[in-house]
């Protein structure tokens, strides 16, 4: 008989503590993973897959009146939000359920409850005592709420899955990856939406060429982006909440409409589950310290996924999770996980793929006289006849002297599509003449690609 109760225990059921239990549990440990909420986290319940169903609602908004450029006609076009809700919720708690069927056809324990480390080799569950040889902290983390007078008038990117009714009008706070991608999706379904963001252009830390095509494409698509905008307080107004800004400009006021949205970020979550008493150690923001290889200060407590402060990607975490189990279970020593070059999208209108590094970022790092950049700006085939106003830009950042691709970059239809293949090649260290000795398809977007010049 073991010393201890399990080999793993899982705090979170999200995508990486879901990834590095099954993975585990295939090498025969014995795992538990434990959850105080739904199964599945941040990405099934409330993220990636909710968030991209209501994308593609959105979607069809544009296609219904592109397809007039074609010939089509449908008649009036309306769309049915509770429907709409009713089914996706259905889709995500069939995924929920799925994945506690995986969990236990792998032979991994689900326990309800909240958990707190009672040591390095102890977890209490509601006063039941675990002991167990490794502890993975998994627990994701939660929208941040901004730290105003009249903050309790905003909902978080959670709740915005929890309206019965799309708002006519709305005000989202915010310029990263959920803001941005709300913004569109709304405003393509015909809700009036301003966007407020403190910087010079939204996605902050994405290729600013990428970022200035973005911007005008929410202006295109009727989104009024305020940059450079701070919200100073929220009050009551008699058609809903009224913000106190400050901009360049001075002092000044928005209603908000029927909804406001706060999406400034997420805070990991690892309040109250007993990690510094044990030795764990946290950054300032509370994130979990810890290697790439996902060790803490207390080297049988591991961590994966948001509760770092690293790539805040369901892919990162559940790559990085069964690495883990890999190297600790399988026997797989040389396992790591590499944060160079991981592609990204952000599912605006239209959306951004993207991987390796920013023109800006090769500058800082090689200097501007040791790259080169390549880029293709051009309408997409598709609207030469739609008549909307939409545009493709495709980027490749070069080193000068090996003629290496540093950077892919694209915003434009298919984008995400695009780059997934893209990131590939620039993982192997792809040249510039590779790409330029690679016949295109024609025609398509993907093709400037490997014409540019």
């Amino acid at each position: 008989m073991s010393e201890f109760d399990y080999d793993l225990v899982v705090l979170g059921a999200g995508s990486g503590g879901l990834a590095t239990a099954k993975r585990a549990a295939s090498y025969g440990a014995r795992v538990a993973v434990v959850e105080q909420g739904r199964v599945g986290g941040t990405c099934v319940i409330r993220g990636c897959v909710p968030k991209k169903l209501m994308v593609y609602a959105a979607e069809f908004a544009h296609l219904a009146n592109d397809a007039g450029g074609y010939g089509w006609n449908f008649g009036a076009a309306s769309h049915d939000w509770l429907r709409f809700v009713e089914s996706r919720d259905r889709e995500v708690a069939g995924l929920e359920s799925t994945h506690e069927r995986l969990l236990a056809e792998s032979g991994v324990q689900l326990l309800r409850g909240t958990a707190v480390l009672r040591g390095a080799q102890h977890v209490d569950v509601e006063g039941r005592l675990l002991s167990t040889r490794y502890v993975l902290i998994a627990t994701g983390g939660r929208p941040r709420v901004p730290s105003i007078e009249g903050a309790h008038h905003a909902i978080s990117s959670d709740e915005v899955f929890e309206l019965r009714r799309r708002p006519d009008h709305l005000t989202i706070v915010g310029g990263g990856y959920i803001a941005c991608e709300f913004a569109s999706v709304f405003a393509a379904m015909g809700s009036q939406v301003h966007l407020v963001l403190r910087g010079d252009l939204p996605l902050r830390g994405f290729d600013d060429d990428v970022r200035r095509e973005l911007d005008a494409a929410l202006r295109a698509c009727g989104v009024d982006v305020r940059c450079r905008t701070v919200v100073r307080a929220i009050r009551p107004g008699a058609a809903g909440a009224v913000l106190d800004l400050e901009s360049a400009d001075g002092p000044g006021e928005l209603q908000a409409g029927q909804c406001l949205l706060y999406a400034i970020g997420r805070r990991p979550n690892t309040d109250g589950l007993g990690l510094e008493e044990v030795g764990v150690k946290l950054d300032q923001g509370g994130h979990v310290v810890c290697g790439e290889d996902g060790v803490t200060a207390v080297p049988n407590v591991f961590a994966v996924g948001d509760v770092t402060a690293r790539a805040a990607l369901t892919p990162v975490a559940i790559q990085a999770g069964r690495l883990l189990a890999d190297r600790v279970f399988g026997g797989r020593t040389g396992a790591a996980m590499s944060y160079q070059n991981v592609p990204t999208a952000v599912f605006t209108d239209p959306p951004i793929g993207t991987v390796g590094l920013t023109e800006e970022e090769a500058r800082a790092g090689f200097g501007a006289d040791a790259i080169r950049v390549y880029k293709a700006r051009f309408r997409p085939m598709l609207h030469s006849l739609t008549g909307r106003v939409s545009f493709t830009l495709v980027k490749l950042v070069v080193k000068a002297d090996d003629e290496r691709v540093l950077g892919c970059h694209m915003i434009g239809k298919d984008a995400p599509e695009i780059i997934q293949g893209f990131a590939v090649a620039v993982r192997m260290g792809a040249t510039k003449r590779d790409f330029d000795d690679t016949v295109g398809i024609h025609p398509s977007s993907a093709e400037e690609f490997v014409t540019l010049r």
